[in-house]
């Protein structure tokens, strides 16, 4: 119980070290070498991102590669995935319990639409259930009055909880609560 979670993060850690290492290990074989080199360059262009001329280049990509037949669908399926986890667009922030069978079974979800008349369903929202131990989940069209917001814990201990199947320890972050108040002075 206790060399399990261990030992699975630490070989998890090294496969990533390891995956990472290898890009440049054709080009220079001083291992370690290739992650430092790889974790500084992405280091260096999140914070290049943030200036005026990098963020005006990017754009201009971003606009090319929107309009270039084949490559827009996937380049627009990829941009938006990563926009709803991360980023000025995040998708995954509204968490709440959904009643997607008309029975009082509640899931836990995140609306990513709060307006689905473009579908033709008025007063409709869209929800993500994420599944337990996958990246996968469902998306269901339900009536806004089957959705009931989860207001005392953050969107990223709701995804813990859904995608960790239940067993993930919930800490109430409510603004009322005493540890939440401790921990954010």
């Amino acid at each position: 119980m206790i060399l399990g979670p261990v030992s699975i993060t630490i070989y998890f850690i090294y496969v990533i070290f390891d995956k990472i290492d290898n890009i440049l290990r054709p080009v220079i074989n001083i291992p370690g070498i290739g992650f430092v080199i790889i974790i500084a360059f992405i280091i260096l262009t999140g914070y290049l991102s943030s200036f005026f001329v990098m963020s005006r280049i990017l754009s201009v990509m971003d606009k090319y590669l929107e309009r270039t037949p084949g490559v827009k669908l996937f380049y627009s399926f990829v941009r938006d995935f990563f926009e709803a986890f991360a980023g000025n667009k995040k998708k995954f922030t509204k968490s709440v319990l959904a009643n997607v069978d008309d029975t009082d079974v509640w899931r836990v979800g995140f609306i990513t639409q709060d307006d689905m008349s473009s579908f033709g369903m008025e007063n409709y929202v869209a929800v993500y259930l994420p599944m337990a131990y996958s990246v996968a989940g469902n998306v269901y069209i339900i009536p806004k009055e089957r959705v009931r917001p989860i207001t005392s814990i953050s969107a990223t201990q709701s995804m813990k909880f859904a995608v960790s199947g239940g067993v993930t320890e919930m800490i109430n972050e409510s603004p009322n609560d005493p540890l939440s108040e401790a921990i954010a002075h």
